[in-house]
């Protein structure tokens, strides 16, 4: 691969580093432990110090390791509040960047075992629960997803990932059923923050990132942020490699004493190739190594998007608090690539019985969205109310190019990649040109009343309106959507005491039929989808605080689903249901005062009922998923070792076919020496070959063969 950008990246992370070094030293005034000493050992024998009587000792609260590093004790995420975790009756698991430092996570993909119910579905899309969720994230809580469907989201500037499971209508509008991910982003400091990493790994891995974060000025009521990041390298699999860019700036300001603005703004640029999979049997054997590819060398993927964020967070009086935030993003997505069409393979050696038909796209998306949102917090005794509303409006605008004759097909034994996509007629062949325009309004009102010191109870309200848009360029007739819903929560937490905290909830969502498949025989428009959470669980505290155990069981009901019309394929009815049930378990424990482990295991039930769509439905949701990750220190020379396995059971695809259950371990060093960390890394430790999903009998997707990373950062 071509490393030129990286480097050159490499050097603007350096010159970054030595400025933010020099204005660090020129404005920092903290103190080091050395001299925190030095200091208290004078207080307690100058006597002109103050007497016994009037100094305070300091206290610190004892916490073990597991919770210390892996687990927060609240978020905002759930109920838009500062609420403890223990105390929302709903299933929230939260991602710390202790552990996706830890595991090297670099990108959303690297985070789905550490999620108990979430699996990889395709590209940027995942399973939780047992539903699909298609690029449906926040940020911050705020709705606008900038990276579609094909591109993942890197982790260069995030701090923390949140995962709600269940429906999340009454706080969030219209989404699925399994749940919704949430990103922190990282914001500006009060605190100077400086750090400068470099990382080498196998498949000429290269990357260099730098961040500064602190006060502009002397009293810190103004704030900045400057990250930048560059990775590059290449793939185990033919004709790929990738390159990443992120510019990440932000700037805090303490308007006064009750109100801070924090303006954000991220640059991100990927270079990749739209990675299709691997040919299978029935039986989820592949049928040919996990290298090939049906791409040329000359495929490319490319993406570039610029989000502005801004949030104006004010204290109106000792009750009343207001939060406004606006998102905006434009996004360009610029994809040609073969793809796999028919495959016609035999095992009897003969090359001729050996092949794989093929067609050819070029697409181009722009993606455009915009986000408002405000809402109130009221502090009322024992009633904490929370109002507000928000609105949603996304953009894509579709230009699709697709050949499907006279594209060389490639052989699946001795692919020979020389197809000549000059030679292409692309003018001819249309595709689809269209632009979709989604708006949703949405407005709620949420009570969480403390009705005694142990008991409290969560109820919620939201009414949207959904309108989308297809305005077909291409002489396709244009479709047209509107409903109106709303959804609902209730729930409650009690402690029954510091050990045991149980709670359960009722929760509803909306998830809007899509306008192009409003096809129904008389006209008239489909319901939304309907989903339905029972939900109960339990916050366990073991053996002296030493082990943290979640359990939640749930029940969900997806209604409305369509469907092709039995009598005329031409159009639609409303008539499927799927049902999804099961429980997960999430554990935190020292096992000793130097080993902890963060263990996660999920168990889920699919049935799909009368509708003839169930093979889709019913892809790439595993009964059985297992997530491990455990890591012991070693004092004395300041480093640790960790572990992780990962265990998804069988699958099936689109069209039936198995994917087989899979297990990969990794393996993790870091050493810490004065200010710097080196850390390694290997992630699929035995390189195990295996499909981590399905589509449908034309190609599974392949999971991530070994990866050796080695990283030093420097802290400053």
């Amino acid at each position: 691969m071509h490393l030129k950008k990286p480097f050159i990246m490499m050097q603007a992370c350096g010159a970054l580093f030595f400025s933010s070094l020099a204005f660090a030293e020129a404005t920092s005034e903290t103190i080091t432990a050395e001299e925190y000493s030095e200091n208290w050992e004078e207080k307690i024998t100058n006597p002109e110090s103050p007497t016994e009587e009037s100094v305070t000792l300091p206290t610190f609260e004892i916490e073990g390791r597991a919770l210390s590093l892996y687990k927060e004790d609240e978020a905002t995420f759930a109920t838009r509040t500062t609420t403890p975790i223990d105390e929302t009756p709903q299933s929230l698991q939260v991602l710390t960047s202790e552990l996706i430092e830890d595991q090297a996570a670099t990108e959303a993909t690297d985070l789905y075992r550490s999620m108990s119910g979430v699996s990889f579905f395709n590209y940027s899309a995942v399973t939780v629960r047992g539903f699909e969720q298609d690029g449906i994230v926040l940020f911050d809580g705020i709705k606008g997803n900038p990276f579609g469907l094909f591109t993942i989201q890197q982790l260069f500037n995030i701090d923390e990932v949140q995962i709600l499971k269940g429906p999340s209508g009454a706080v969030y509008g219209a989404g699925e059923a399994g749940g919704v991910i949430n990103y922190v982003t990282k914001k500006p400091t009060y605190e100077q923050e400086n750090s400068v990493e470099f990382t080498i790994g196998n498949k000429d891995f290269l990357s260099g990132s730098v961040e500064s974060s602190g006060a502009a000025n002397e009293d810190g009521s103004q704030r900045y942020r400057v990250g930048l990041y560059s990775s590059g390298g290449d793939s185990y699999r033919n004709n790929v490699e990738e390159e990443n860019l992120v510019i990440d700036l932000g700037y805090a300001w303490d308007l006064n004493d009750d109100s801070t603005l924090t303006l954000q703004y991220t640059h991100s640029d990927q270079k990749d190739q739209r990675l299709r999979g691997v040919p299978i049997d029935t039986d989820g054997n592949f049928l040919t190594d996990t290298s090939w590819n049906s791409n040329e060398p000359d495929d490319a993927q490319e993406f570039r998007t610029d989000i502005f964020q801004a949030s104006l967070e004010t204290s109106i009086n000792n009750w009343l608090d207001n939060k406004s935030s606006l998102r905006y993003f434009e996004s360009k997505e610029t994809i040609t690539y073969h793809q796999t069409q028919t495959v016609t393979y035999s095992d009897d050696g003969d090359d001729s019985n050996d092949e794989v038909s093929r067609r050819y796209f070029d697409q181009t998306r722009i993606y455009k969205g915009l986000d408002l949102s405000s809402y109130f917090v009221a502090s009322l005794d024992n009633h904490t109310i929370v109002t507000g509303a928000d609105y949603h409006f996304a953009s894509e605008d579709e230009l699709f190019y697709r050949i499907d004759s006279g594209i060389d097909s490639l052989s699946l034994t001795n692919p020979v990649y020389d197809a000549d996509i000059s030679s292409y007629d692309l003018a001819s062949n249309l595709n689809r040109d269209r632009v979709t325009e989604l708006n949703q309004v949405g407005a709620y009102i949420q009570d969480q009343w403390q009705a005694t010191e142990k008991f409290s109870v969560l109820a919620g309200i939201r009414l949207d309106y959904v309108e989308e848009d297809v305005d077909n360029q291409d002489g396709s007739a244009d479709a047209k959507y509107d409903d109106t819903g709303y959804s609902t929560r209730l729930g409650a937490t009690y402690a029954l005491s510091h050990q045991f905290k149980p709670y359960a909830s009722f929760s509803t969502s909306l998830t809007p039929q899509e306008a192009a498949d409003q096809k129904s025989k008389d006209g008239s428009l489909f319901d939304p989808e309907e989903n339905q959470q029972f939900e109960i669980g339990v916050r366990s505290y073991l053996l002296n605080n030493r082990v943290n155990v979640n359990l939640a069981l749930y029940h969900i009901v997806k209604n409305n689903i369509l469907a092709e019309d039995p009598d005329d394929d031409d159009y639609n009815v409303s008539i499927g249901e799927i049902r999804s049930q099961g429980f997960e378990v999430d554990v935190l424990a020292d096992i000793t005062s130097r080993w902890v482990a963060n263990i996660n295991y999920a168990y889920n039930d699919l049935e799909v009922k009368d509708t003839d769509a169930d093979t889709r439905a019913l892809s790439n949701s595993p009964y059985h998923q297992l997530g491990l990750w455990t890591r012991y220190e070693f004092p004395s020379i300041t480093s640790s070792i960790a572990f992780g396995a990962d265990y998804v059971s069988e699958q099936s695809d689109r069209d039936e076919n198995i994917i087989q259950p899979f297990t990969v371990y990794d393996l993790s060093w870091q050493t810490l020496w004065q200010d710097w960390k080196f850390q390694a890394n290997i992630k699929n430790l035995f390189d195990k070959e295996y499909a981590i999903s399905g589509f449908n009998s034309k190609y599974a997707n392949i999971g991530e063969r070994r990866r050796i990373y080695l990283k030093a950062s420097y802290d400053f």
